[in-house]
């Protein structure tokens, strides 16, 4: 959008991208989309769930909110667990691990899964481009796997003694989804710290685009959408622009398909996230299934309902299916 005068007729907006996000010739940014920060917990009231926050890396300065669920008294010492690392959503430039939605999610994922949870902070435009982003959940994840290692560095005692390493799994919403989508393609062919494999990923309603249009996305503009100017606006320098195989996974020219790491996917959708992501979501699936990987994947859709429902209230009943649908496969 072009630089216009605010209300206070002393700053010009440099680009706006409301709801989502504002950013002033000044440099003050506003994010009104960003839920308040809740801090962590010794024990969480409703699912037991314990939570801490920690710093995973120093140079660059990475942090993580880490959840341990509710542990079996017999065995709590050296219970193992399936572990997820997560990455949060927010159209890559707002949001964060600290947030009370996410926050909150992870609470139920880790209760009803029985999973250890580490939460990456990853960083956002435009204070940090992309690939950045996609660099610091890579690195999120390396440091749950070299946990696996006789030397981790930063090492965490809830992933060292609870954690385990046959059993990693990624997953994300909305931009998340993008995250895991990119990373799970980078272990298909970098290796881990320690031999871990990864096992599976979750993409949660994927932000996934591309330079055309596809389903019921509007043809008038397409450019000029607000899906299309976040990437633009997050990611100025992309090679091939939309098309980006980072974005779009199904770009002529992308790596393909068949390269994700790991052997296990599930892929969801909304019914009524077609202005969104809704028909990209289904064609990824479909684009997963005909590539030759050699995984099991699956995908659902909740119709009546629209983009990540399910992180705004969670004790809905389509809420409960979807977590329920994660937890379980999470579980398997």
């Amino acid at each position: 959008m072009a630089s216009s005068t605010d209300n206070n007729g002393d700053k010009v907006i440099v680009h706006n991208l409301l709801p989502h996000i504002v950013v002033y010739s000044d440099g003050t940014i506003d994010r009104p989309r960003n839920f308040p920060f809740v801090p962590p917990q010794e024990e969480d009231p409703e699912t037991g769930v314990s939570s801490k926050d920690i710093v995973f890396s120093n140079d660059p300065y990475l942090t993580a909110r880490l959840f341990l669920p509710k542990l079996t008294q017999s065995n709590g010492r050296n219970q193992k667990l399936t572990i997820l690392v997560y990455f949060h959503g927010g159209g890559l430039t707002f949001e964060s691990a600290f947030s009370s939605i996410h926050h909150t999610y992870c609470n139920l994922i880790a209760s009803q899964a029985n999973v250890v949870i580490a939460s990456i902070e990853h960083r956002k435009a435009p204070e940090y481009y992309l690939p950045t982003s996609y660099n610091d959940c890579w690195a999120g994840l390396c440091w749950v796997a070299s946990h696996a290692t006789q030397n981790p560095i930063n090492s965490d005692p809830w992933i060292t003694n609870h954690g385990d390493f046959n059993r990693i799994f990624i997953g994300g919403d909305s931009s998340g989804g993008n995250l895991v989508h990119n990373v799970a393609m980078r272990a298909g062919v970098e290796a881990l710290p320690g031999g871990v494999k990864l096992l599976g990923a979750y993409l949660n309603h994927p932000y996934l685009w591309g330079a055309k249009p596809m389903g019921k996305e509007p043809v008038i503009g397409f450019e000029e959408t607000l899906q299309s100017r976040m990437w633009k606006f997050a990611y100025p320098s992309a090679p091939g622009g939309l098309d980006n195989p980072m974005l779009n996974p199904l770009a002529y020219g992308a790596p393909s398909l068949a390269t994700i790491g790991g052997s296990r996917l599930l892929i969801t959708a909304a019914g009524q996230d077609h202005l969104f992501f809704r028909d990209r979501a289904e064609r990824y699936y479909e684009a997963v299934k005909e590539s030759g990987w050699k995984g099991e994947v699956e995908f659902f859709e909740e119709e009546d309902e629209d983009h990540v429902y399910f992180m705004y209230d969670t004790n809905s009943e389509n809420s409960k299916r979807l977590i329920k649908i994660v937890v379980d496969f999470l579980r398997r």
